[in-house]
């Protein structure tokens, strides 16, 4: 399989493309991996943390996942090497959030034969919210730097961080692996159940701890959490835009530093995998506090093998926002 595999690559960089349109390609004509059952293992690449962690829950060890993204890379601006193009080329089935997060994913896609893969888009059954952004000025100035660099968000992207739309994202992944494999079809809709029952479980602990609060706004670094906020009726002020590497104008930063005094904000939220030097700035200004609040783009082996995942990072968000809902 991998030798068959390995010359449709080399014929992709002779110009050879395949048919696919964005979100919904899924290949009409995956290829059953039970014949190979016996001898290897489905191969399946990721792109970053939360597609690995929610697939790595589907397959336990009845797949080989693997993860391009490391921690500390930026996921709204990564290009992949030739090295990772070559690795989803060789995969049985490509896992991604969507072509708003991972820009790169139509143009790398429509360079590859797809045909004996199956390619998941996660959020394909989800509806994206448009992105409105702040009205900050420095929006502006983001939205002209990212289209200038080729990334540019018109709808928000962070889905994963709402446990209920994870939930579809890990329906949406099992569902897919189970048409490529129909060895362990039953098995990945069974994992899928159990971890969705996790997860609804962590939205219950979401929605008992902000019943009835009545301070129901939180400011962020990254504007990465809207949908959480759309689910448990919150409301996020953000210093930069979707892309985390933004910076905010002066005039944008002193709008914000007024708004934070007049509303007796307490924490301002920065991300641990990102530079927090503007949070830092607006917090020693108007004194108040930070705290960590992870979008989940990223978490290092060290900390996984110390048993970090999606959920116990969910939990520690949960915490680090009791800190302002209240």
């Amino acid at each position: 399989m991998n030798q068959k595999k390995s010359m449709k690559w080399a014929l992709s960089l002779l110009g050879t493309t395949a048919l696919l349109a964005g979100c919904g390609a899924n290949s009409e004509s995956a290829v059953d991996s039970s014949a190979d059952s016996g001898t290897e293992k489905l191969q399946v690449v990721t792109t970053f943390y939360p597609i690995y962690d929610f697939t790595k829950q589907v397959t336990q060890d009845d797949a080989d996942v693997s993860l391009l993204l490391e921690a500390g890379m930026e996921v709204h601006s990564f290009e992949p090497s030739s090295q990772m193009i070559a690795e989803i080329q060789d995969a049985d089935v490509f896992i991604y959030n969507s072509a708003e997060m991972e820009t790169w994913v139509p143009d790398v896609l429509a360079s590859l034969d797809t045909s004996d893969m199956v390619v998941i888009c996660a959020s394909e059954a989800i509806t994206l919210l448009e992105y409105e952004g702040e009205a900050h000025a420095h929006e502006h100035e983001s939205e002209e730097e990212d289209a200038e660099s080729g990334h540019t968000h018109t709808v928000d992207p962070h889905v994963w961080l709402d446990p209920v739309l994870a939930q579809t994202e890990v329906t949406t992944i099992a569902e897919g692996l189970a048409e490529e494999d129909a060895d362990h079809a039953e098995k990945y809709l069974e994992n899928a159940e159990t971890y969705n029952g996790k997860l609804n479980e962590l939205d219950e602990a979401y929605r008992a701890a902000f019943e009835g609060a009545e301070n129901r706004t939180f400011v962020t670094q990254h504007a990465a959490f809207a949908y959480l906020a759309a689910r448990y009726d919150l409301n996020q002020i953000s210093v930069t835009g979707l892309n985390a590497e933004s910076e905010p104008s002066a005039a944008a930063l002193a709008t914000l530093s007024d708004y934070v005094k007049a509303n007796n904000i307490s924490h301002i939220y920065f991300e641990n995998n990102a530079s927090s030097q503007t949070a830092e700035t607006l917090a020693e200004e108007v004194g108040v506090e930070l705290a960590v609040l992870s979008p989940l783009e990223g978490i290092t082996e060290e900390d996984q093998e110390s048993g970090s995942d999606y959920i116990s990072v969910m939990l520690d968000n949960l915490e680090a926002l009791k800190k302002s809902i209240n």
